[in-house]
């Protein structure tokens, strides 16, 4: 633990600890070369000692340093000072997601739509320059006061995933963001970061990840298999557009999930226009429970150079990403440490020896199972129609069966309940064979729900979806100071919300509803009796964006650019009573007890009461 105005390298001076994780303390310090706040990253425990680690976290952690994206913590410098490892970086005075997260629970939906566009725009800046995070969590994304992201920790996450460190805590705090090829043993690619990003929307929109377990082996399973709730059944207030961008981006299988994070950000971008006000919920291409596809990784371009600690890289990523880099696009780099690059040429011929050897048993056991396997028994399908989507999985998984899924409305069978399969209840098939469950997205109606308390405007929105007629009305309060600055909250409905009917209420296509609002209607003060300046007058109405003519004590009309001189002069008189609505665009009238003298014209410049006719002599 570093203390007080301790030094780092002769040049960042200590000022306090900021934080303290399984990996690594935060303190916040002083460069005294540059004069700036930093924040001074120090690895400890067991990683300050594995030297692959260390080599590894360096060289990505450089890799990152040469991002700029107003999204992205900036990298200043890497390096090692007896023993200690650390990394220097911007100072972001603000805190993490989670922080919020426990604060305010959950966050409202155009917060989310703001944070998440921000996010996919920073990470598709890292990952056209072949990064990828590999741990976006919110412990990892920092809010500045302005509203603004930066995302942290590239470099130890990288690192962290390359030499497969496993500390509880970290483990426990990234697996709710695992995605499920990672959490089958698999690499991980760009469409890796887009499903933590899915997980991480989920969250943000309703205060809880999609799946939790006791432990980080149950959690990565229901990642693997169980399908993710549906956040509109938790709020129906959020557009399916929203719900399809979390869905897409959190499928099991990477072949159904958005190509790039350059795409989510798109759709982020456009979810709430109203061309998307009827989206219908999406219906995947490829079958969500096959994740042994091959997952086709899009390419990406970049105008810089690639280094060759940069092509390994990607290389442990995917194959595929070494093909598009040629070699004349290679750099030297001196530094390198030759054990990440070569493979010693002796071993080539053994693992030839030993992948033949393990094929011919491969065949020899296939070509056994296959004379002394009896034939396949047909199975009947079970009949799960009127379950809900997870049980009906539940029970033909049970019977043997593999399943994919589809979407269509229905008005007799409730969203997120099975209307029917294919083939359908009680017919035969082989055990194995894939069964289709046909899921209901609901109809073309909607059930009443209690509205007070939300914003009126994401009602309205959400209700005329289902072409359902909205009427806003204002409603008087006694209290008028307690729903300043609530405006737009809901204080009543018609038809109203009984929650004790045995029957919930069906509204729909062409059914009317009246939400009420708070009526505060701003009014006028008494100007003469509290004593106001024209000064003050001029703010109010500049405020309330009023017009306003000014007069002097005998009723004479002062010209605007005169104003400023009778500045302390006190109103005596206004055109609108207290009490009276202020209604933007009008005129008020005030008289001051001050006296404008008017400019004299020309003619009466030129004579005076003394002026006399001339006369001849």
């Amino acid at each position: 633990m570093l203390s007080k105005g301790q030094k780092i390298n002769d040049r960042y001076e200590i000022i306090k600890n900021i934080g303290e994780g399984g990996m690594a303390n935060v303190y916040l310090a002083q460069d005294t070369i540059l004069d700036r706040k930093v924040a001074v990253k120090v690895l400890r425990g067991d990683l300050a000692s594995d030297d692959k680690f260390i080599r590894r976290f360096q060289r990505e952690a450089l890799s990152v340093s040469n991002l700029s994206h107003p999204n992205i913590v900036e990298v200043y410098d890497v390096g090692e000072e007896n023993g200690s490892h650390y990394i220097v970086m911007e100072y972001i005075e603000g805190k993490t997601l989670k922080q919020l997260l426990k604060k305010r629970e959950s966050l409202t939906l155009t917060e989310v739509i703001d944070i998440m566009t921000q996010l996919t725009d920073g990470i598709s800046h890292a990952h056209e320059s072949y990064i990828i995070h590999r741990d976006i969590k919110p412990q990892n994304i920092m809010i500045e006061d302005d509203g603004r992201i930066k995302i942290t920790d590239f470099g130890i996450a990288m690192a962290l995933n390359a030499t497969q460190l496993t500390q509880t805590n970290s483990v426990m705090g990234s697996v709710h963001y695992l995605p499920p090829e990672q959490a089958s043993g698999k690499g991980a690619t760009i469409k890796s970061d887009i499903y933590s990003l899915g997980i991480l929307m989920y969250e943000l929109l309703t205060g809880n990840v999609p799946f939790k377990g006791d432990n980080a082996v149950e959690i990565a399973l229901k990642h693997m298999k169980d399908k993710i709730p549906s956040i509109r059944k938790q709020d129906p207030s959020i557009p399916q557009s929203v719900e399809n961008i979390i869905l897409k981006a959190c499928a099991k299988n990477p072949r159904n999930r958005f190509d790039t994070a350059k795409e989510m950000h798109e759709e982020l971008v456009h979810c709430l226009d109203e061309e998307h006000a009827n989206d219908k919920k999406i219906v995947f291409e490829y079958p969500e429970n096959d994740l042994d596809s091959t997952v086709p990784i899009p390419t990406v371009t970049s105008k810089k150079k690639i280094t060759k600690p940069e092509k390994e890289k990607a290389a442990e990523d995917t194959d595929e990403l070494v093909k598009e880099i040629k070699p004349e696009d290679i750099e030297k780099d001196e530094d390198d440490d030759e054990e990440f690059f070569e493979e010693p040429k002796r071993k080539n011929t053994l693992i030839t020896i030993l992948a033949i050897f393990f094929l011919l048993l491969l065949i020899t056991g296939a070509v056994f199972w296959l004379i002394t396997t009896r034939e396949v028994k047909d199975v009947t399908v079970p009949n799960v129609v009127g379950s809900t989507t997870e049980e009906a999985i539940e029970k033909l998984t049970k019977a043997g069966f593999t399943y994919t899924t589809e979407q269509k409305n229905s008005d007799e069978v409730e969203e997120g309940y099975v209307i029917k399969t294919t083939p359908k209840a009680g017919s035969t098939r082989k055990k194995g064979d894939t069964i289709t469950i046909v899921e209901s997205i609901g109809g073309t109606y909607h059930y009443l729900e209690d509205y007070t308390g939300k914003n009126y405007t994401e009602v309205k929105a959400k209700l005329e979806l289902f072409k359902i007629n909205v009427l806003i009305e204002k409603k008087d309060v006694e209290d008028k100071e307690k729903y300043k600055g609530k405006e737009n909250i809901i204080i009543d409905q018609n038809p109203k919300f009984d929650k004790d009917a045995e029957e919930k209420t069906k509204i729909e296509e062409g059914d009317s509803i009246t939400l009420y609002i708070p009526n505060i209607v701003n009014e006028y003060p008494d100007m003469v009796e509290e004593g106001w300046s024209l000064s003050d007058t001029l703010a109010f109405t500049k405020e309330y964006k009023l017009n306003i003519l000014v007069v002097d004590s005998n009723s004479t009309t002062i010209p605007v650019d005169k104003y400023n001189d009778f500045s302390n002069s006190k109103i005596i008189e206004q055109s609108r009573p207290k009490g009276d609505a202020i209604i933007e665009g009008i005129t008020i009238k005030v008289k001051i007890n001050a006296t404008y003298e008017k400019p004299k014209t020309d003619n009466e410049t030129s004579q005076t009461p003394n002026d006399q006719t001339p006369t001849n002599e």
